[in-house]
């Protein structure tokens, strides 16, 4: 017995996410020319960072703008699913390049304090103080769709990049204070650590989603006995709880019922259903019923006890 909803995440709303990040792409690459500039005259290495910090941003948003196009697309007989983990596999993307950026500044950060190199801490604050302002108006934008994974990655990028570029006009005034020019790479160093922490959550949980892993949030054990207060329900097994893609969860269970006519069992099935609705937000189910001792339980997620049922099946 299966259910599902039609609508997605993006079902609705696309196109003005779409409009956000085709804006948010046309000012962060003026961003990325003024930064590159900006960093070759002020000799700063914390700037061109943040140049190579914003490059990813670009490639992220442009993945992100591919990737709403993509899951807007109707599912086929090919793809019955639609292309819902497209953003999911955009998002995953987006966070590995920012791990290749991080340790590309760390490698000059420690050139650098090694041979500091004069900076112009003048151009450093002015620069950085146009990214605040330009990497707090996308993310402000973003925010609004941060529900989703894809949307979400765009989003932490261009928050960090807002903080980093913060901190930017904070080294430049301290360099401006001391004339230091080793704060430059000490700089350079937060901002790759600060484009690693942004990008390991996002690792983290888009791994979780294309493994099919269990959903955050969610405890199968803790599901299994919800559903078994309802009445009719004997026994769940052969529990799987997986995402399709971001915030689109699916389930597949075999439920033991008594040796009852189908518009009873039918009753029992909405009743699950609307449990699996309201209090865990699934949409997308995939029911079986039995009434005798279940001969397929090998892949259960939730052990049943060894006289319910033989073990002899695998998914």
């Amino acid at each position: 017995m299966h259910a599902h909803s039609p609508s997605g995440p993006h079902a609705h709303g696309g196109g003005s996410t779409s409009r956000v990040l085709q804006f948010a792409l046309l000012i962060t690459f003026a961003y990325i020319v003024l930064l590159v500039i900006t960093g070759v005259r002020a000799h700063s290495l914390a700037l061109l960072s943040e140049a190579g910090h914003n490059v990813s941003d670009f490639l992220a948003l442009l993945l992100s703008l591919a990737a709403v196009y993509l899951q807007a697309r109707p599912a086929s007989t090919r793809r019955s699913f639609g292309y819902s983990r497209a953003g999911v596999l955009a998002a995953f993307v987006n966070a590995m390049t920012l791990v290749g950026v991080a340790f590309y500044i760390f490698y000059e950060a420690g050139r650098r304090l090694v041979a500091p190199e004069p900076v112009h801490p003048g151009t450093m604050i002015w620069a950085a103080a146009a990214g605040v302002v330009v990497n707090g108006v996308i993310s402000a934008l973003l925010y609004r769709g941060s529900n989703d994974v894809n949307i979400r990655s765009a989003f932490v990028h261009m928050l960090g990049d807002a903080l980093s570029t913060a901190a930017v006009i904070v080294g430049g005034w301290m360099i401006l204070m001391t004339g230091q020019n080793w704060i430059d790479p000490a700089l350079s160093f937060g901002i790759g650590a600060l484009i690693l922490w942004s990008s390991f959550g996002i690792i983290r949980e888009t791994l979780n989603i294309l493994l099919e892993g269990t959903p955050h949030g969610i405890d199968p054990k803790v599901l299994a006995d919800d559903l078994k207060t309802i009445a009719g329900v004997n026994d769940i097994h052969d529990l799987h709880v997986w995402s399709i893609g971001s915030g689109v969860i699916a389930l597949s269970c075999h439920i033991s019922i008594a040796d009852i006519p189908p518009s009873e069992s039918d009753a029992i099935l909405r009743n699950v259903q609307e449990r699996l609705r309201v209090e865990f937000h699934i949409d997308h189910t995939t029911i079986q019923f039995e009434h005798a001792d279940c001969e397929v339980a090998h892949g259960c997620v939730i052990p049943i006890e060894p006289h319910r049922h033989k073990h002899g099946h695998s998914h």
